[in-house]
């Protein structure tokens, strides 16, 4: 299990040089506008994504916790909703330049956060034929967070197959 933090950044190339050294080691996976770094220690998947626009909400994208298998994504999914958790499911979706299992809690002040298992890490030609199904963020960041939902607390939101138009994600 990894903890993982998205971030939004105004200079993607001094971001990576910055958290190469700061890490002291080259990042996992580099695609225009993006790059992320797989740590060991301390265990952390940081992921860097450009915006273009200015970053009016911040730099915080949304965090999360890596976890082994999409079979980890659903004994989450339950705990989640065993807690009484609204959530977001996302399945075989493509994000952050890999397929991905998910899903999505927000806490009280909008943080949203992703327990996710990757089911393909995606070479460029993969990339290439699913652009189509690729998530643009708020600042124009190549991965992004829905927005929380307008929903009673505890009701559950299926978004399998991807982002609609009502996530805030797809603008």
């Amino acid at each position: 299990m990894k903890l993982h933090i998205s971030l939004n950044v105004q200079d993607i190339e001094a971001s990576t040089r910055f958290y190469t050294s700061f890490f002291g080691q080259e990042p996992h996976k580099v695609r225009p506008g993006y790059a992320n770094f797989d740590v060991a220690a301390p265990p952390i998947k940081l992921a860097l994504n450009q915006a273009t626009e200015p970053l009016a909400h911040g730099t915080l994208n949304h965090l999360g916790i890596l976890v082994e298998s999409p079979a980890d994504v659903l004994v989450a999914r339950q705990r989640l909703a065993d807690a009484g958790l609204a959530t977001m499911d996302e399945d075989d979706t493509v994000c952050c330049h890999a397929r991905q299992d998910k899903v999505w809690a927000f806490d009280p002040d909008g943080h949203a956060w992703e327990i996710y298992a990757i089911t393909d890490d995606m070479t460029d030609e993969e990339l290439a034929a699913h652009a189509s199904e690729a998530r643009l963020g708020p600042g124009g960041a190549v991965c992004c967070a829905p927005t929380p939902p307008v929903k009673p607390r505890g009701l559950s939101l299926n978004m399998a197959g991807g982002c609609d138009s009502t996530s805030g994600c797809c603008s």
